[in-house]
């Protein structure tokens, strides 16, 4: 229900009148054209120099009145579920011929599937019960397959909620889940047991049980079990898949392990796929590094990310598909806000307009302490603050900061890098209105993009 509206937060259509910066109204995102662009043009010097394809991850940044201008850059975008496959086809692929709509999702909804065929041009699932229930159907549809996978390589610390591979992942298959050496039979018995007693029964070794004399298997995977199902299947639930049949329908495979990160770590990362999926990759034609790839941050590795790119092009003959979200938009954006009060209680306390719950959810979640501009950490300059937002919350503390002088009601502040995670997450808690989108323009100009109000809170409930 937002609205475009245009100078001082006037409801009106069509194109947005110019503001000024002392006149936008707070709290709002503004996004830089011209920063967006500077990213852009550094990762499509990666594509020319390599040939890898690099897609705009949706769930970082969904700012579609900038879709053409990514368009121009990239090949695509990659979608995390349905809205967002729709959301690149009818703003990013009606502007362009030629621009990839990718999908991945942990599982997929039945009732969902063939709109997503309607979009989508590959589909990445993350199991091979996900694959075994709907490749078929893609693949009759002319739609790429990939199936995500898991190389249980972890290459971050301190923030096991973003780890693809923290132990217990829901997120793609292992090596092993595929291959078929994690799989309970028997009425929910490991393979590995028989009635509590050890088996060792890998393709050829001793099975040595109590009471029992030495049997010899001379290949596992020959073994039917009772119920007919053969040991080399793989079963997820009560649902038998072979590996072969899995493997002959994909394209692709996937990886995703990153978060904000180097090149360092994917190199480390990729030596691990090699060493437990390589086996694969001969058969495939596309391998994605998936996202987390700080590309556009300054100091950046581009020698360790092009020669991982070429390495897997060389050796395998793939294309290589990379999907960052933040690298498209770091830096790009400011979150301005007012404050509302000041109030001492054993430390300053500035409340402001905008809300760490609401407006910048990751700073809670991650939790991070987000860059503000002209400010210090405590202590740094004379006067240190504790910013707050308005809501019931009592957690709802985005940092404290120091400043060169004492914060007074209406003065404005800046938080920097909020064009990702922050309009893609944000919510109404406790009622608060969404922040107004703003463009800052090539030429300098500030124009509206959407404004929320009233009716946006009441039709989420």
């Amino acid at each position: 229900m937002g609205t475009s509206l245009g100078s001082r937060g006037k409801s009106g259509k069509g194109r947005c009148s110019a503001m000024t910066f002392d006149e936008l109204p707070t709290p709002c995102y503004v996004v830089d054209e011209n920063k967006i662009e500077e990213n852009l043009k550094i990762l499509k010097g990666v594509m020319e120099r390599t040939g890898a394809r690099i897609l705009l991850a949706q769930k970082a940044f969904s700012m579609y009145a900038l879709y053409p201008l990514i368009a121009d850059y990239l090949c695509g975008a990659a979608s995390s579920g349905l809205y967002e496959a729709r959301l690149c086809a009818e703003e990013m692929q009606t502007r362009k011929k030629g621009i990839e709509n990718h999908i991945y999702s942990p599982a997929y909804k039945e009732s969902d599937f063939d709109e997503i065929l309607k979009y989508c041009d590959h589909i990445v699932f993350n199991s091979c019960r996900q694959v075994d229930k709907f490749a078929a159907r893609a693949k009759a549809a002319g739609k790429s397959i990939g199936l995500r996978i898991n190389p249980q390589c972890s290459t971050q610390e301190g923030h096991e909620i973003y780890d693809p591979c923290a132990k217990g992942s829901r997120l793609g298959v292992t090596r092993e889940m595929l291959n078929g050496r994690n799989i309970n039979m028997l009425n929910g018995r490991d393979i590995n047991t028989l009635n509590g007693r050890d088996i060792n029964t890998l393709n050829g070794r001793d099975i040595n049980m109590p009471n029992e004399s030495d049997i010899i298997i001379p290949d596992v995977r020959n073994i039917n079990m009772p119920d007919g199902r053969n040991i080399n299947m793989l079963n997820e639930g009560n649902n038998s898949i072979t590996e072969g049949r899995v493997i002959s329908m994909l394209d692709g495979l996937h990886f995703h392990t990153l978060c904000e990160q180097d090149a360092d770590a994917l190199a480390i990362t990729l030596q691990v796929v090699e060493e437990k999926f390589g086996a694969y990759l001969s058969e495939m034609k596309w391998i994605n590094f998936g996202g987390g790839h700080h590309i556009t941050k300054p100091g950046y590795q581009f020698i360790i990310l092009e020669d991982c790119i070429k390495r897997m092009q060389q050796k395998y003959g793939l294309t290589v598909y990379l999907e960052p979200g933040e690298a498209i938009a770091l830096n790009a954006g400011i979150l301005v806000t007012t404050v509302l009060e000041t109030i001492s209680n054993e430390t300053e306390i500035a409340i402001l307009d905008t809300s760490a719950a609401c407006h910048m959810p990751d700073v809670l979640e991650m939790p991070y302490r987000p860059p503000l501009s002209n400010s210090g950490k405590p202590g740094e300059k004379p006067y240190t603050y504790r910013l707050g937002g308005p809501t019931c919350l009592a957690g709802d503390i985005i940092g404290d900061y120091s400043f060169d002088r004492c914060l007074q009601e209406g003065d404005r502040l800046v938080f920097e890098d909020m064009a990702i995670y922050t309009m893609v997450k944000n919510n109404t808690f406790n009622g608060m209105p969404l922040p107004t989108i703003i463009l800052k323009k090539k030429n300098g100009d500030y124009t509206v993009v959407k404004q929320f109000g009233y009716e946006d809170f009441k039709q989420r409930i």
